[in-house]
């Protein structure tokens, strides 16, 4: 992150698709110059967002249920990727 910030970002976001926060994971995000650590709902995060407000968390339930119901109907998955607002 830093030399992100050294070649000139004014902001820095951490987009991740299971957010596992595990031993001083917390600790680490609250002293990093992130603007936030975007994460998916596929783990709950209620508790970790107490301890750090740069936590947010995007709820993909319906994308996946739509997944689910295109693969079980032989349509196209690649459809939601650019059709499919989060």
């Amino acid at each position: 992150m830093n030399l992100l910030v050294s070649a000139g970002a004014t902001k820095v976001y951490a987009i991740l698709t299971h957010g596992i926060f595990s031993g001083p994971a917390i600790s680490r995000i609250n002293n990093a110059s992130f603007e936030a650590v975007v994460v998916t709902n596929t783990i709950p995060q209620e508790e970790k967002m107490k301890h750090c407000p740069k936590i947010q968390v995007i709820d993909i339930s319906m994308i996946l249920a739509e997944a689910i119901r295109r693969t079980h109907n032989g349509e196209s998955v690649s459809y939601l990727f650019s059709h499919v607002p989060l």
